[in-house]
Parts: C-alpha cells; sequence; structure tokens
C-alpha cells in the first residue's frame, strides 16, 4: 500500500515515502531562504543526512549544520546551536532527527532571537507570553526516527545542565511551519532505536487516552494510534525495508503528540529523571517503567482499557492488554526492568522527588504522591 498525502493538521504535513525531495519547496513555504539543519552527532555522520544536505545545496540553499546535540539535549547545546545560528547568519532551521534533534532545532530557532533565558518560556501558566513571538524563527521538521512526534509539538525539552531537570519549553509558534514526514528516512534506524521510539509513540497514545482530562479529539486519535503500534511495530522491527509499516509507525508518532495534549502521567513522570540522570534512551525507558505504572493506575483506568484492547483486537479486557505490553516488550528486546538497564536503587529519593513536581505528573489517572512515586520506581527493579 502506498501511503502518501498533504495533510493540514495540525501544521503543514509533506507525507509519504520520497518526498525529502521537497524540502527545498518546504523551506520556501516557510520563508527560509538560509537554513542551518541542527541534528543529533550519531546522524550527522550517516548518508541520510548528506543526502539531505545535498538537496539543499543543489537548491542553492547552502549545507550549513549544527550537530552539537546529546541524546537528551541541553541548554549547553542550546546556547551552542544559537551561537552557530548567528554566526551563520541564518533565518530559519531544519529541525533534522528523533526527539533530540527535533527538540533541539526547533528551540535554536525560537530562542535565536529571544534576550530572557530559556526557564523564562518554561510551560507554566502563560509563560509563554514572555517571549518576543516577532522574533521567531521559522522551523521545517524532518523526523528521522518514529517516536516522538515533535515534529507536530509546539514544545522543546531541554535538560538543565547544572540542576539535570528536564524542562518542557513552549510557545505556539515553535510548531514547525512544514513538515516533511518521509517513511523512506526511518528505513536506516537500528532494531533497538525502532523498538525505543515505537514504545514512546505508544505511550504517548496510551498515557494521553488514561488521561482524565477531558478531550474527546485527542482521545480518538489515542487510540488509533495504539492500534497502529500493535499491528505495525512488530512489522516495523522484523524488516526494518516494510515501507508501510514505516510509514504507519510515522503516522502513530505524529499522533500521540498530538494526542498527549489531553496530558501524560506517570510513565513520564518516572522516564524524565532517568533520561536527565542516566541518559538512558526516552522511548525505551518509557517501555520499561510502563508495567508498573499500568499496575498503580489499574483502579482507574481498568474500564477505559477494556474499551481500548477490544478496538486493538485484544481479548481479555485489562489483563489481555496487560499481557499484550508483556508481550510485545520481549517481542522487541526492552529491557526487563531498570536493572538490566544498569540502573539500581541509590538515586531513587531524588528521583521521586523529581517526578512527583514534573509537568506530567498532574495528567496520571491517580495521584502521583511521592510515596508512590518512590514505590513505583523501586517496583522497575
Amino acid at each position: 500500500m502506498t501511503l502518501r498525502a498533504n495533510w493540514s493538521y495540525p501544521t503543514a504535513i509533506r507525507f509519504g515515502a520520497g518526498r525529502i525531495a521537497e524540502l527545498p519547496e518546504a523551506c520556501k513555504a516557510a520563508g527560509i531562504a538560509r537554513p542551518l539543519l541542527v541534528t543529533d552527532r550519531g546522524l550527522a555522520a550517516l548518508p541520510v543526512t548528506a543526502r539531505t544536505l545535498d538537496i539543499l545545496e543543489a537548491a542553492g540553499l547552502g549545507r550549513a549544520m549544527f550537530s552539537e546535540v546529546d541524546p537528551n539535549p541541553t541548554d549547553v547545546n542550546l546556547a551552542a546551536g544559537i551561537a552557530a545560528f548567528k554566526a551563520g547568519g541564518h533565518d530559519g532551521v531544519i529541525a533534522f532527527g528523533g526527539g533530540s534533534g527535533l527538540d533541539l532545532g526547533k528551540l535554536v530557532a525560537f530562542m535565536a532571537g529571544q534576550t530572557r533565558p530559556v526557564w523564562d518560556f518554561e510551560d507554566i501558566g502563560d509563560w509563554w507570553t514572555r517571549a518576543d513571538a516577532s522574533a521567531i524563527a521559522p522551523n521545517v521538521a524532518v523526523p528521522t526516527t518514529a517516536g516522538t512526534g515533535s515534529e507536530v509539538g509546539r514544545a522543546g525539552v531541554v535538560t538543565n545542565s547544572e540542576s539535570h531537570v528536564k524542562k518542557v519549553i513552549f510557545h505556539p509558534k515553535i510548531l514547525p511551519s512544514v513538515v516533511i514526514a518521509d517513511p523512506e528516512l526511518t528505513v536506516g534506524m537500528p532494531k533497538a532505536i525502532t523498538a525505543g521510539t515505537g514504545m514512546d509513540a505508544f505511550a504517548h497514545c496510551l498515557e494521553a487516552y488514561c488521561s482524565p482530562f477531558y478531550h474527546p479529539m485527542s482521545a480518538g486519535i489515542a487510540l488509533e494510534g495504539m492500534r497502529l503500534v500493535k499491528d505495525y511495530l512488530p512489522r516495523a522491527y522484523r524488516d526494518g525495508t516494510d515501507i508501510e509499516a514505516r510509514a504507519q509507525m510515522m503516522s502513530a508518532a505524529a499522533m500521540g503528540a498530538v494526542a498527549f495534549q489531553k496530558g501524560l502521567g506517570a510513565i513520564h513522570s518516572l522516564s524524565h529523571p532517568l533520561g536527565a540522570l542516566y541518559n538512558t534512551h526516552h522511548g525505551t525507558t518509557n517501555a520499561v517503567v510502563m508495567p508498573p505504572v499500568l499496575r498503580f493506575n489499574r483502579p482507574a483506568i481498568e474500564d477505559k482499557i477494556g474499551r481500548a484492547a477490544a478496538y486493538m483486537g485484544i481479548a481479555g479486557g485489562f489483563d489481555g492488554f496487560y499481557d499484550w505490553v508483556m508481550a510485545i516488550r520481549a517481542e522487541l528486546g526492552i529491557p526487563a526492568n531498570l536493572t538490566a538497564m544498569g540502573i539500581g536503587a541509590e538515586r531513587f529519593d531524588q528521583m521521586a522527588a523529581m517526578a512527583i513536581v514534573d509537568p506530567t505528573a498532574g495528567g496520571n489517572p491517580v495521584e502521583l504522591t511521592l510515596d508512590a512515586a518512590r514505590k513505583l520506581y523501586d517496583d522497575c527493579l
């Protein structure tokens, strides 16, 4: 099946295999004549990035790249990216890669023209109104993984290098002007990254669906996103060249990020401190902490999960759904627990304190207290 379409939700999306060739047109549509391509160190050296720079150069857009981006981007990375943006006289950003490259690229475009520190724009109340909207550069997003869905998000996650706390930075104009969603760019993903990013997309859909906040549009998107992951992630994992599976997972990733406008929960609350302190892969970490959180939330979500299981074609209600989660984790080679990731209990008290003040904690269907967070970390061993 050939999956190709132009969407205008929640931004302009050019979806389909081979559409990276349209990147110069996307830059033009966004008003970018001198783009800076922002990506992570690992991706910078790969052929997919070289081909993308070739496309830009052939169109007269140069081949400027910034790649000093950590797996969990920091304010240090952001400052270096802003310096590169200014030094090169750029007028926009191509955010290229997985969640780290996409988030940092979007934040470089957002912050390059601001005079206040990035922490002044944390996703709290109306803090975003502090920004000078007229100084925000446009960005075009090109995902190369199917996980975070950051390409359709109005925020970026950045770690404070001093406190080691992840912060969500929000502004409506952080949303990319155009997205190139080309599943062919994900074909070269290693199996472990396919698994981790795919489970990240699933975690977004699952937590959005379970969040108690009222947002029926997001709930519907989350439900179909979970079904797509169930049907297509194992296929993409088994055969990385399965373009239909890669395309469906790219859709599921974007759907998860749209859906979590409804809220996230304790999976992310527990995962963020682990990523900040141990630099673990975010999606893989989400998958590791998922079963204890499902058990913790069961009293509040049992009926809801039963309906989701029926829609996904899983028998047995909550128990059937839980068993399927355990089975797909095993099939994808996800570590069984934090012990298998090489993480012990030494910093659990610190992480529990971080988890309960994480912005995602308020969306959990069961209140995440300090004691509950500490016990959940214990249950992840």
